[in-house]
């Protein structure tokens, strides 16, 4: 069986104030032509399918296209809800949906139902957040290793029914340990904890994973298909790229990337001003999205016009002057860089008592408080 692994389309996000409508639009044709250039059997989107819970008409009519386009092909199609999805919306009108092919999976309970195409069973594991499905799962405890272990039970107590001989996929939207993350995905840290190892999905064929925007592989059974499109610049030097995925008679994997398109590379470029807008090696970042990092000492005037006179497609300034180690006037965005949440909120009770940070049932007060507000949103979501 040959399989398509993508995920985290975002349909309906933008690039820095750039539309991405018309790119993903672009992508979405290709990957129709890809399932039909290629022989594809089955299609899998592991997450993120729009970029928010509540997403623009126009990313909903892309998405209504989608459907009808991969239905008009002929190709069976497996679908999960991920954090940046409303599961209950996209979730909507599954059941009539599946006539077409079409195999929508949001709902927690069925983790253990597989879609069953050939004698391949495929499993689809929706983003799980645990305070929201810890009960209904009846995990042992909390957290994302606890849930995707219990929702990986019922899978393997299901496929341990089956008749011998069948293959299996899983479609899941977690932090895997051993991934590489990027600055364009939503934080799902819980508890202080946001990797699983994945020793939590043994026992099936192949894990179609999504959630981190870059192409990955965890295992030979265990991958990242990336997102199709850069969100961040901090995806500058990633390969967008879907995975084309040959599952063999006797569970046996092979894959290989099919490139996307780029509708404009991204290019980070540092430096004092005037070396930037001299320096020839730069020439080929000149039709880029660009993000230049200016590290004079005193910000130039007019530096954006300056800089967009030789990129005129520059998306993002930032200034980043030259300062010794320590140095007081550093600023507020470099002091917090790389520290999550609870550090900055363990810094600011250390500040206001003079050096004197939390100690163990403070910090744990802290960590309640932003796992509350994490919950707090999902139940929104949820129930809008």
């Amino acid at each position: 069986m040959r399989i398509l692994h993508t995920s985290d389309w975002h349909l309906g996000r933008s690039f820095h104030r750039v539309d991405l409508l018309e790119a993903q639009a672009v992508f979405l044709d290709h990957l129709v032509a890809t399932v039909r250039d290629h022989g594809v059997d089955v299609v899998l989107v592991a997450g993120d399918v729009y970029d928010r819970a509540v997403p623009p008409l126009a990313a909903v009519d892309l998405f209504d296209r989608a459907l009808h386009s991969l239905a008009a092909a002929g190709v069976a199609t497996v679908m999960i809800s991920g954090n940046h999805d409303s599961a209950r919306r996209l979730g909507v009108g599954a059941g009539l949906i599946e006539r077409a092919g079409i195999h929508l999976r949001t709902d927690p309970a069925g983790c253990g139902t597989p879609v069953l195409l050939d004698d391949v069973a495929f499993y689809g594991l929706p983003y799980l957040e645990p305070a929201l499905v810890r009960d209904e799962l009846a995990a042992p405890k909390g957290g994302h290793e606890a849930v995707l272990g219990a929702a990986m039970d019922r899978v393997r107590a299901d496929l341990a029914h089956r008749p011998a001989g069948t293959r299996s996929v899983v479609l899941a939207h977690a932090f895997v340990a051993g991934g590489e993350p990027s600055d364009s995905e939503r934080d799902i840290t819980v508890g202080g904890v946001a990797a699983v190892p994945a020793g939590v999905f043994h026992g099936v064929d192949y894990v179609a994973l999504g959630h981190l925007h870059g192409s990955q592989t965890i295992t030979e059974r265990v991958r990242y298909s990336g997102s199709p499109l850069a969100y961040s610049f901090s995806e500058t030097n990633h390969r967008k790229s879907m995975w084309l995925v040959d599952l063999a008679d006797d569970g046996a994997v092979t894959a290989e990337r099919v490139d996307c398109p780029v509708p404009r590379p991204l290019a980070r470029i540092r430096g004092h001003l005037d070396a930037l807008l001299d320096d020839p090696a730069l020439t080929r970042h000149e039709q880029a999205w660009v993000e230049a990092t200016l590290t004079d000492a005193v910000r130039p005037t007019d530096a954006m016009a300056r800089i967009g006179a030789r990129f005129p497609h520059t998306l993002s300034l930032v200034f980043d002057p030259e300062h010794t180690d320590g140095d007081p006037h550093a600023s507020y965005a470099q002091r917090l860089s790389g520290r999550s949440d609870q550090q900055i909120a363990e810094d600011f009770v250390a500040h206001v008592r003079g050096g004197s940070g939390p100690d163990d049932g403070e910090r744990a007060v802290l960590q309640g408080a932003f796992d509350a507000v994490r919950v707090d949103d999902g139940v929104r979501e949820v129930t809008r």
